[in-house]
Order: structure tokens, then sequence, then C-alpha cells
């Protein structure tokens, strides 16, 4: 009776070839399945996001002459908060109050009337031929920017008596914020089961009732998304609030930034100071709903 003898991992068989130990060739496809070209453009950009950042930081911490005088990159050799001191006794706080007004004006309403544009869309397409059209409808408002229609808005803002308000600002963005906001917001209804809503109306259920008791809870990670990205849009709005405001009072913070530039010259290290305030309350929205925003906006688009 033949005995079977084992070659250990490593050592030559009687056919003259080696054999590589699992765990090693698994090492190696790991190794050349590494993509070095971009990790290592990961690492660039990220030092091309990160030295800005790094320069409007400390630079918002120097004074003035020390700004001047010193190297761009240095840390400042004596750090001075009279930055945001100036910045805060500036009406920051007017400018932040409408800007968080505005943010809110606009969010609140857009979400609202998308998701239940979304909802009737989605269960209500195929048997209505206007659903279907207002759908492809808010699908060409995706493709129709901002800039190409600011003069009409304008004028339609003028014949409202809406010009120099807030209001005249959160009537625009929430045009602007409903498109994206529907097909958002469509995409997750669409994958609800079905089965779902038959049962919600073999129950007796209203389509106002399946809407508010079964869509909106499957659908709030969606909702959350729209809420955050339409919430930074709204904060970082710029050319609205420039075309269709002039009185100081109804400035947003973007456009505060204004407030800190000169006739003859910029004070640029209080500028950089009202940026990092500006910016902060971005970065704490990002970070709290970081993974709903991702999720959100790419679910349902794989499929």
């Amino acid at each position: 009776m033949a005995t079977a003898v084992s070659t250990p991992p490593g050592q030559v068989r009687s056919g003259g070839a080696s054999e590589t130990p699992p765990a090693r060739r698994r090492g190696l496809r790991g190794l050349r399945g590494i993509n070095w070209l971009g990790g290592s453009m990961s690492w660039v950009w990220l030092l091309v996001v990160m030295i800005p950042i790094y320069w409007i930081v400390i630079t918002s911490f120097k004074s003035s002459d020390n700004y001047f005088d010193a190297n761009p990159f240095m840390p400042p050799t004596a750090p001075t908060l009279d930055n945001y001191k100036l910045v805060v006794e500036s009406d920051f706080i007017r400018y932040f109050g409408n800007s968080v007004a505005v943010a809110v004006g606009t969010v609140l309403p857009a979400l609202l009337f998308s998701f239940m544009a979304a909802y009737a869309i989605i269960r209500g397409q195929a048997n209505s031929r206007f659903l279907r059209l207002s759908n492809g409808m808010f699908l060409m408002g995706l493709a129709i920017p901002l800039q190409a229609v600011i003069i009409p808005v304008y004028l339609i803002i003028i014949k409202l008596q809406m010009y120099d308000t807030l209001g005249a600002i959160i009537l625009p963005s929430i045009g602007f914020a409903i498109p994206l906001s529907v097909l958002v917001l469509a995409n997750f209804i669409r994958d609800v089961p079905k089965e779902l809503f038959e049962s919600m109306r073999m129950d007796g259920a209203t389509e106002w009732g399946t809407l508010w008791h079964l869509a909106f809870p499957l659908t709030r990670p969606a909702l959350v998304t729209v809420a955050i990205y339409q919430g930074l849009q709204s904060w970082n709005n710029f050319l609205l609030p420039l075309v269709l405001t002039t009185a100081p009072e109804q400035r947003t913070l973007p456009l505060a930034l204004w407030t800190f530039q000169g006739q003859y010259g910029v004070n640029v290290p209080a500028v950089l100071a009202s940026v990092v305030l500006t910016t902060l309350p971005i970065l704490i929205l990002y970070a709290v709903g970081r993974r709903q925003l991702l999720s959100g906006l790419t679910a349902g688009f794989g499929k």
C-alpha cells in the first residue's frame, strides 16, 4: 500500500517546481492589486486642499503688520484674536442670522414640496400624462444654471416688489433647489417595495396617509441628504444676495466679506477670520451628516 508523502510549503517537489504558501500568494496578489498611482495622486490632492486651509487659519490669527512682514506660511509669532473681535463687532451676528433665515426658509419649503412631488411622480406616473410631463420638467430644471436666468429672476423680483428683502433670496433659491431634490427623493421612493404600498391600500389607508406613515419614514435618509445639501448650497450662495439686495442689513455671510474691503486695500487677516467663522457651521453640518449625504446622493443610481 503506497504512502502519500506531503511536501512542506516552499520546498521543491519531485517535478522541480516550488509551491508558494497560500498566505504569501494572497499577500502578493494584494500588493499587485494596490493602485499606487491613485494613492499617490490622493496624497497630492490632499496637500493641494490642506495648504490653502492651513494658510487661511494661521493668517486669521496674524495682525496686519505681521501678515505683510513675515513669511506667509509661517505660524504667527504673536497670535491675536483682534481679527475675530473685529468680525464679530462688524454686525457678524446680523449676517449670520440672515444666512440662517435664508437657509431654513429655502430648505423647509423645498423639502416639503419635493417630497410630495416625488411621491406623486413615482406612484402615479404610469397613469398620468401630467405627472410624466412634470417629471420631465423637473429633469430639465437640472440643466438650467442660475447664471443663465439671473436677469429674468431680477425682473420678476422687481415686479413682485420684493427687491432688497430676504424673501427675494429665498424664493429663487427654492425654485433652484426643487429639481435635484425631486430626483434624489424619487430614487428613494422608487426603491420602496410596491407590496408595502398595496398592503397599506388594502388596510384602508389613503394616499395622504400612505405618504406620511410609509413613504416618509422609509425615505428619511434621503430627506436628511436633501436638507444638508440644499442647506449648504443656500449658505454659500453669493450671486442671489449680490444681485437682489443692496441694504447692508440684508446681507448674508458670503456677501458680508465685502465689509472688510476698503477703497485702497483689503484687511486680509480680518477677511480670513470671517471666512473661518463662516465655514465653521458648514463643517459641523457636514461632519454630522456626512454619511447620510454620501449614501443619499449615490443610492438608486447604480440600479
